[in-house]
Protein backbone atom coordinates (compact mmCIF):
# COMPACT_ATOMS: atom_id res chain seq x y z
CA UNK A 1 0.00 0.00 0.00
CA UNK A 2 1.68 3.23 -1.03
CA UNK A 3 1.73 5.68 2.09
CA UNK A 4 -0.46 9.01 1.78
CA UNK A 5 1.67 12.07 0.06
CA UNK A 6 3.09 14.77 3.17
CA UNK A 7 1.64 17.83 2.64
CA UNK A 8 3.86 20.41 1.05
CA UNK A 9 5.77 22.67 4.20
CA UNK A 10 5.27 26.04 4.15
CA UNK A 11 8.46 27.60 3.24
CA UNK A 12 9.36 31.22 3.80
CA UNK A 13 8.99 31.30 -0.26
CA UNK A 14 5.60 30.00 0.29
CA UNK A 15 3.35 32.75 0.68
CA UNK A 16 0.34 32.11 3.04
CA UNK A 17 -3.26 32.13 1.37
CA UNK A 18 -4.59 35.65 1.70
CA UNK A 19 -7.45 36.21 3.97
CA UNK A 20 -9.93 38.51 2.81
CA UNK A 21 -9.57 41.79 4.91
CA UNK A 22 -12.23 43.26 6.76
CA UNK A 23 -14.47 46.09 5.97
CA UNK A 24 -14.15 49.53 6.86
CA UNK A 25 -16.43 49.85 10.01
CA UNK A 26 -20.02 50.61 8.73
CA UNK A 27 -19.98 54.04 10.94
CA UNK A 28 -16.34 55.20 9.78
CA UNK A 29 -18.30 54.86 6.43
CA UNK A 30 -20.33 57.90 7.23
CA UNK A 31 -17.49 60.38 8.00
CA UNK A 32 -15.41 60.06 4.82
CA UNK A 33 -15.11 62.95 2.78
CA UNK A 34 -17.57 61.95 0.26
CA UNK A 35 -21.10 60.48 1.75
CA UNK A 36 -21.76 56.99 2.18
CA UNK A 37 -23.73 55.74 -1.00
CA UNK A 38 -26.08 53.41 -0.33
CA UNK A 39 -27.70 51.24 -2.53
CA UNK A 40 -31.30 49.69 -2.06
CA UNK A 41 -30.86 45.89 -2.54
CA UNK A 42 -34.67 44.12 -2.85
CA UNK A 43 -33.93 40.48 -3.33
CA UNK A 44 -30.52 38.58 -3.23
CA UNK A 45 -29.82 39.45 -6.99
CA UNK A 46 -29.77 42.56 -6.62
CA UNK A 47 -27.80 43.00 -3.58
CA UNK A 48 -25.23 40.65 -5.30
CA UNK A 49 -24.67 42.76 -7.83
CA UNK A 50 -24.49 45.58 -5.90
CA UNK A 51 -21.83 43.93 -4.03
CA UNK A 52 -19.70 42.67 -7.36
CA UNK A 53 -20.05 46.01 -8.17
CA UNK A 54 -17.62 47.16 -5.45
CA UNK A 55 -19.73 48.67 -2.32
CA UNK A 56 -18.76 48.40 0.88
CA UNK A 57 -22.32 48.41 1.94
CA UNK A 58 -25.65 47.42 0.70
CA UNK A 59 -28.95 48.64 2.37
CA UNK A 60 -32.47 47.05 1.74
CA UNK A 61 -35.68 48.80 0.21
CA UNK A 62 -38.95 48.10 1.80
CA UNK A 63 -40.89 49.21 -1.12
CA UNK A 64 -38.99 46.82 -3.46
CA UNK A 65 -39.55 43.82 -0.88
CA UNK A 66 -43.65 44.90 -0.50
CA UNK A 67 -43.46 45.19 -4.27
CA UNK A 68 -41.75 41.89 -4.74
CA UNK A 69 -44.46 40.40 -2.68
CA UNK A 70 -47.31 41.93 -5.08
CA UNK A 71 -48.09 43.95 -1.69
CA UNK A 72 -47.76 48.07 -0.71
CA UNK A 73 -45.32 49.38 0.79
CA UNK A 74 -45.97 51.13 4.22
CA UNK A 75 -48.57 48.63 5.36
CA UNK A 76 -45.82 46.52 7.71
CA UNK A 77 -46.56 43.02 5.29
CA UNK A 78 -42.74 42.92 4.75
CA UNK A 79 -41.55 41.82 8.31
CA UNK A 80 -41.16 38.10 7.67
CA UNK A 81 -39.68 39.09 4.17
CA UNK A 82 -37.42 41.82 5.26
CA UNK A 83 -35.99 39.23 7.78
CA UNK A 84 -35.64 36.48 5.59
CA UNK A 85 -33.77 38.32 3.27
CA UNK A 86 -31.73 39.61 5.52
CA UNK A 87 -30.61 36.27 6.84
CA UNK A 88 -29.93 35.32 2.83
CA UNK A 89 -27.81 38.28 2.38
CA UNK A 90 -25.42 36.98 5.60
CA UNK A 91 -22.80 35.35 3.62
CA UNK A 92 -21.97 38.78 1.35
CA UNK A 93 -18.72 40.12 2.23
CA UNK A 94 -20.78 43.65 2.72
CA UNK A 95 -22.32 45.25 6.00
CA UNK A 96 -25.96 45.10 5.02
CA UNK A 97 -28.89 47.94 6.50
CA UNK A 98 -32.59 47.07 6.50
CA UNK A 99 -35.23 49.29 6.06
CA UNK A 100 -37.66 48.39 8.80
CA UNK A 101 -40.48 50.86 7.75
CA UNK A 102 -42.00 51.67 11.22
CA UNK A 103 -40.69 48.81 13.09
CA UNK A 104 -43.59 46.67 12.68
CA UNK A 105 -45.10 47.64 15.81
CA UNK A 106 -46.56 50.08 17.67
CA UNK A 107 -44.80 48.41 21.21
CA UNK A 108 -40.94 49.73 20.94
CA UNK A 109 -40.01 46.77 22.73
CA UNK A 110 -41.87 44.67 19.91
CA UNK A 111 -39.69 46.74 17.61
CA UNK A 112 -36.57 46.45 19.54
CA UNK A 113 -37.15 41.92 20.02
CA UNK A 114 -37.18 42.26 15.89
CA UNK A 115 -34.25 44.50 15.36
CA UNK A 116 -32.57 42.02 17.58
CA UNK A 117 -33.73 38.97 15.39
CA UNK A 118 -31.95 40.79 12.57
CA UNK A 119 -28.30 41.77 14.38
CA UNK A 120 -28.75 38.31 15.51
CA UNK A 121 -28.30 37.80 11.02
CA UNK A 122 -25.28 40.17 11.22
CA UNK A 123 -27.06 42.92 10.28
CA UNK A 124 -25.51 46.18 11.61
CA UNK A 125 -28.24 49.05 10.82
CA UNK A 126 -31.62 49.53 10.66
CA UNK A 127 -33.83 52.32 8.86
CA UNK A 128 -36.93 53.13 10.88
CA UNK A 129 -39.35 55.36 9.67
CA UNK A 130 -41.88 57.94 11.80
CA UNK A 131 -44.66 57.35 10.32
CA UNK A 132 -47.54 55.01 9.81
CA UNK A 133 -49.87 54.30 7.13
CA UNK A 134 -48.74 57.07 5.71
CA UNK A 135 -49.30 59.69 8.58
CA UNK A 136 -46.75 60.60 10.62
CA UNK A 137 -47.04 59.60 14.11
CA UNK A 138 -45.48 61.70 17.46
CA UNK A 139 -42.15 62.44 17.90
CA UNK A 140 -42.37 60.60 21.27
CA UNK A 141 -43.47 57.75 20.17
CA UNK A 142 -40.69 56.99 17.66
CA UNK A 143 -37.94 58.31 20.11
CA UNK A 144 -39.31 55.44 22.40
CA UNK A 145 -38.65 52.94 19.31
CA UNK A 146 -35.48 54.34 19.15
CA UNK A 147 -34.17 53.96 22.37
CA UNK A 148 -35.64 50.66 22.69
CA UNK A 149 -33.57 49.65 20.15
CA UNK A 150 -30.53 51.01 21.40
CA UNK A 151 -31.15 49.37 25.05
CA UNK A 152 -31.38 46.15 23.12
CA UNK A 153 -28.91 46.27 20.60
CA UNK A 154 -26.17 49.06 21.27
CA UNK A 155 -24.03 47.92 18.57
CA UNK A 156 -26.63 48.65 15.19
CA UNK A 157 -26.25 51.75 13.68
CA UNK A 158 -30.11 53.45 13.89
CA UNK A 159 -31.04 55.30 10.81
CA UNK A 160 -34.12 57.20 12.52
CA UNK A 161 -36.19 58.83 9.44
CA UNK A 162 -38.25 61.76 9.36
CA UNK A 163 -41.04 61.85 7.17
CA UNK A 164 -41.86 65.62 7.56
CA UNK A 165 -40.72 66.51 3.67
CA UNK A 166 -41.65 63.15 2.32
CA UNK A 167 -45.49 63.38 3.27
CA UNK A 168 -45.85 66.88 3.09
CA UNK A 169 -46.58 66.90 6.87
CA UNK A 170 -44.91 69.39 8.94
CA UNK A 171 -42.91 69.81 5.97
CA UNK A 172 -40.45 72.76 7.88
CA UNK A 173 -36.58 73.02 8.99
CA UNK A 174 -37.84 73.50 12.21
CA UNK A 175 -40.14 70.97 12.56
CA UNK A 176 -37.87 68.61 11.15
CA UNK A 177 -35.69 69.75 13.74
CA UNK A 178 -37.62 69.39 16.53
CA UNK A 179 -38.22 65.52 15.33
CA UNK A 180 -34.09 64.58 14.61
CA UNK A 181 -33.21 66.51 18.23
CA UNK A 182 -35.65 64.16 20.07
CA UNK A 183 -34.23 61.05 18.41
CA UNK A 184 -30.72 61.86 17.90
CA UNK A 185 -31.52 62.30 22.27
CA UNK A 186 -33.12 58.42 22.25
CA UNK A 187 -29.56 57.48 20.47
CA UNK A 188 -30.43 57.72 16.76
CA UNK A 189 -26.94 57.25 15.32
CA UNK A 190 -28.04 59.01 12.15
CA UNK A 191 -31.22 61.36 10.72
CA UNK A 192 -32.35 60.45 7.14
CA UNK A 193 -34.57 63.04 5.59
CA UNK A 194 -36.34 61.82 2.56
CA UNK A 195 -37.93 64.29 0.02
CA UNK A 196 -35.58 66.69 1.42
CA UNK A 197 -33.86 68.61 -1.89
CA UNK A 198 -33.16 72.20 -1.44
CA UNK A 199 -29.71 72.87 -0.98
CA UNK A 200 -30.87 75.50 1.74
CA UNK A 201 -32.78 73.43 3.86
CA UNK A 202 -29.97 70.89 3.79
CA UNK A 203 -27.95 72.77 4.66
CA UNK A 204 -29.69 74.20 7.60
CA UNK A 205 -30.24 70.54 8.56
CA UNK A 206 -26.94 69.58 8.50
CA UNK A 207 -25.29 72.40 10.63
CA UNK A 208 -28.04 71.85 13.29
CA UNK A 209 -28.02 68.06 13.30
CA UNK A 210 -25.12 66.25 15.07
CA UNK A 211 -25.24 62.91 13.28
CA UNK A 212 -25.14 61.69 9.86
CA UNK A 213 -28.19 63.04 7.61
CA UNK A 214 -28.91 61.10 5.31
CA UNK A 215 -31.04 61.85 1.78
CA UNK A 216 -32.04 60.08 -0.92
CA UNK A 217 -30.47 60.67 -4.23
CA UNK A 218 -31.14 64.03 -5.79
CA UNK A 219 -31.13 63.82 -9.22
CA UNK A 220 -28.56 65.87 -11.02
CA UNK A 221 -26.75 66.00 -7.58
CA UNK A 222 -23.41 64.56 -7.01
CA UNK A 223 -21.72 63.39 -3.89
CA UNK A 224 -19.54 65.64 -3.93
CA UNK A 225 -22.19 68.67 -4.13
CA UNK A 226 -24.15 66.96 -1.55
CA UNK A 227 -20.83 66.70 0.63
CA UNK A 228 -20.30 70.23 0.05
CA UNK A 229 -23.88 70.96 2.01
CA UNK A 230 -22.91 68.31 4.64
CA UNK A 231 -24.56 64.83 3.83
CA UNK A 232 -23.05 62.42 4.95
CA UNK A 233 -25.00 59.80 3.30
CA UNK A 234 -27.12 59.02 0.38
CA UNK A 235 -29.29 55.46 -0.30
CA UNK A 236 -30.64 55.28 -3.31
CA UNK A 237 -34.35 54.14 -2.08
CA UNK A 238 -36.86 52.29 -4.63
CA UNK A 239 -34.76 53.95 -7.86
CA UNK A 240 -32.89 50.76 -8.86
CA UNK A 241 -35.80 48.40 -8.19
CA UNK A 242 -38.08 50.70 -10.49
CA UNK A 243 -35.41 51.16 -12.97
CA UNK A 244 -35.12 47.57 -13.29
CA UNK A 245 -38.92 47.38 -13.83
CA UNK A 246 -38.48 49.82 -16.28
CA UNK A 247 -35.35 48.17 -17.93
CA UNK A 248 -37.39 44.44 -18.05
CA UNK A 249 -40.17 45.97 -19.87
CA UNK A 250 -38.09 47.86 -22.84
CA UNK A 251 -36.67 44.29 -23.50
CA UNK A 252 -39.35 42.82 -23.49
CA UNK A 253 -40.44 45.67 -25.74
CA UNK A 254 -37.32 45.49 -27.59
CA UNK A 255 -38.02 42.21 -28.65
CA UNK A 256 -41.64 42.60 -29.98
CA UNK A 257 -40.22 45.48 -31.97
CA UNK A 258 -37.35 44.11 -33.59
CA UNK A 259 -35.59 46.59 -32.33
CA UNK A 260 -31.60 46.62 -30.45
CA UNK A 261 -31.98 45.09 -27.11
CA UNK A 262 -30.61 46.92 -24.10
CA UNK A 263 -27.16 46.00 -22.55
CA UNK A 264 -27.59 43.33 -19.92
CA UNK A 265 -25.29 41.28 -17.32
CA UNK A 266 -23.93 38.25 -19.00
CA UNK A 267 -25.99 34.73 -18.29
CA UNK A 268 -22.67 32.54 -16.77
CA UNK A 269 -21.94 36.15 -14.40
CA UNK A 270 -25.55 35.56 -12.85
CA UNK A 271 -24.91 31.79 -12.75
CA UNK A 272 -21.68 31.83 -11.00
CA UNK A 273 -23.10 34.88 -8.55
CA UNK A 274 -25.13 32.31 -6.09
CA UNK A 275 -22.12 29.91 -5.36
CA UNK A 276 -19.43 32.63 -4.90
CA UNK A 277 -22.10 33.90 -2.15
CA UNK A 278 -22.33 30.59 -0.50
CA UNK A 279 -18.62 30.44 -0.53
CA UNK A 280 -17.68 33.97 1.26
CA UNK A 281 -19.75 33.03 4.56
CA UNK A 282 -16.73 33.63 6.41
CA UNK A 283 -15.61 37.02 5.26
CA UNK A 284 -14.65 39.39 7.95
CA UNK A 285 -16.81 42.25 8.50
CA UNK A 286 -14.96 45.46 10.31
Amino acid sequence: MTPPTPPTPRTASTPPTPSPSPLPDFRELHHQKLPLVLPNAWDIASALAFAGAGFAAVGTTSFGVASGLGRPDGGRSTREASLALARALAPLPVHVSVDIEDGYADDPDEVAAYVAALTAEGVVGVNIEDSTAETLIDPAAHAAKVAAVKRRCPEVFVNARADTYWLGQDATVRATLERAARYVEAGADGVFVPGATDPAVLRELTSAVPVPLNVLAIPGRSPAELAEWGVRRVSTGSLPYRAALHAAVAVAEAVRGGGDVPAATPYPDLQARPADHASRSGHPRG
